[in-house]
């Protein structure tokens, strides 16, 4: 009878031991803080010196579900919580607590399918494609290039996606669901897209649509082209993005800032914050490089210009350049240490909302943990 038992409990071990095997969920997140000093602030354009919870990294904590479902099909999910390191707040989330909340089916031969809130395709061939920077895509208290992302993600969101040797593709469309788009929630409402890459060796090039849609069925559309290069330890990217807007739709719902430090508004000659409803496009273009200086340190810069124009004629056009540099000392392959530079001159019919000064130059040092 013992013999039996321990047989039975032998079996049920090793079924036990195969399901394992055949699924995973996966805890993973980045804990990033630094201290940023940044010049013309306030109406006497003093400094400003402050801790910031997320330098080159936002910090989060997330969830990434595997599940072999059998014949080379898997189910796939993913929770992502964004948080500030230095209180312990979370960060700002429209609509909810999560920046990524989705559900979905991957096959090796017809792609993968999900649904919920996730990446749009703006962001998605940017960042994976021809980012400003090599290994942290964008300076997270520093990142202009993030204005001209429609929101970066969208909710209620059905994307697929196809691999196809170096092309892949995607495509995304988001229901209104009675959650427009609105300034409380700018990753909601109507929205369509898609994108492509192709990587062929060193180089990589990519391009993306879409289209968003606000509370009044008024609509913006943007897209984004790239490319990039690497050979060695040298990584060179490139992109060019527009954002279009008709007779009405606030610009502002959809273009987050460039960081901690560099909020825009427009001054009252041009109508103040009613002339965000009054943009007829945005374009910026930019071009960043970094170097692998030895295998634990590198370093890498990135300039971006942003020009703007109004619907109504004679309002001029404002005009933002931005220029960074970031050096990267790794002490392992989840610790990190930064120093950051950056400098942004604006001109025209634009302001900074906390400063009458027309330039603003910030220094930057942190630590991040990845897990």
């Amino acid at each position: 009878m013992m013999k039996k038992t321990l047989v039975a409990l032998a079996s049920l071990s090793a079924m036990a031991g195969a399901a394992q095997a055949q699924s995973s969920v996966t805890l993973y997140g980045i804990v990033d803080a630094a201290v940023r000093y940044t010049t013309n602030h306030g109406p006497g354009e003093d400094s400003l010196v402050k801790v910031v919870g997320g330098g080159m990294s936002q910090s989060r904590w997330g969830i990434n579900v595997n599940e072999d479902l059998g014949g080379g099909l898997r189910a796939v999910a993913n929770l992502e919580n964004r948080f500030l390191a230095d209180n312990g707040a979370n960060a700002s989330v429209a609509g909810g607590s999560w920046s990524q909340s989705w559900v979905g089916l991957q096959s090796a031969s017809w792609g993968r399918i999900t649904l919920g809130r996730q990446y749009n395709v703006l962001f998605d061939v940017t960042t994976s494609t021809f980012a400003s920077f090599k290994y942290s895509p964008y300076i997270e208290a520093y990142k202009p290039e993030i204005a001209l992302s429609m929101g970066a993600r969208n909710d209620n969101m059905v994307k697929y996606a196809l691999t196809v040797g170096g092309f892949t593709g995607e495509l995304q469309v988001s229901a209104g669901e009675g959650n427009p788009l609105s300034a409380t929630n700018p990753i909601g409402g109507k929205s369509f897209g898609g994108m492509a890459k192709y990587v062929a060796g060193p180089f990589a090039v990519g391009g993306a649509y879409i289209e968003r849609e606000d509370a009044n069925g008024v609509k913006a559309d943007g897209y984004v082209v790239g490319a990039a290069y690497t050979s060695g330890p040298l990584y060179v990217s490139g992109g060019y993005a527009v954002s279009s807007f008709d007779q009405g739709f606030n610009s502002a719902l959809v273009m987050a800032g460039s960081g901690y430090d560099n909020t825009f508004g427009y001054p009252a000659s041009v109508g103040g914050a009613a002339a965000a409803g009054n943009v007829d496009n945005r374009s910026l273009w930019y071009a960043g490089f970094t170097y692998q200086m030895t295998p634990a340190f590198n370093i890498g810069a990135a300039y971006w210009a942003i020009e703007q124009e109004f619907h109504t004629a004679g309002l001029g056009k404002p005009k933002a350049d931005f220029f960074a540099i970031i050096a990267d000392y790794a002490f392992s392959k989840r610790t990190d240490a930064y120093a950051g530079f950056d400098f942004t001159k604006i001109d025209g019919p634009i302001v900074f909302t906390d400063s009458p000064a027309d330039d603003r130059t910030g220094f930057m040092v942190g630590l991040r943990h990845r897990f």
